[in-house]
């Protein structure tokens, strides 16, 4: 089996997770910090709704520079409600889904560049790149979202087995 091809299920697996807990969202509570240091509820899910889209940058590109020189630097997406926000994310896991599905496992073990003013951050190979950087890292920030949510009495989403907030007690 390819290594594509075997990341496939948890891909689908993550998003579909992830999916729920973005659809949890209150569009009345876009601006909810937890604390004036943190990032808004929207963040988060502008966040997690770009992370996907990350795939096709590491894919189709040895770098990225979240901050070139010269240029605009990069900037998480600042959709206005729950709707937009879910909608963003539909467009970009279709999109990582299928660049996924299309890499070799020779693509997937070349390095890729994480670049800032055009310093390296990091180098890895792009598989790593997609494991840690896109599935960890949605992973992380679902988690970050289930905490705003429940700290707004929101019901949380179960996602490797039944929630507090969806089983009887």
């Amino acid at each position: 089996m390819s290594l594509s091809k075997s990341m496939l299920p948890e891909y689908d697996q993550e998003m579909a997770g992830t999916r729920k807990t973005l659809e949890r969202i209150p569009d009345d509570k876009l601006d909810w910090k937890a604390h004036e240091k943190s990032n808004s509820i929207g963040w988060v899910g502008a966040h997690l709704a770009d992370i996907p889209a990350w795939i096709e940058i590491t894919l189709n590109h040895d770098t990225f520079d979240i901050d070139p020189p010269g240029g605009e630097p990069y900037q998480v997406s600042s959709p206005g409600s729950r709707q937009e926000i879910l909608d963003l994310f539909d467009k970009n896991v279709a999109a990582g889904r299928a660049a996924i599905a299309a890499a070799t496992d020779e693509q997937l073990m070349q390095p890729w560049t994480l670049l800032k003013a055009g310093e390296t951050i990091l180098t890895m190979p792009r598989i790593t790149m997609l494991r840690s950087f896109v599935l960890n890292h949605t992973i992380h920030h679902r988690a970050h979202l289930c905490v705003y949510l429940r700290m707004n009495d929101v019901p949380v989403p179960a996602l490797y087995g039944p929630s507090a907030d969806e089983t009887e007690m």
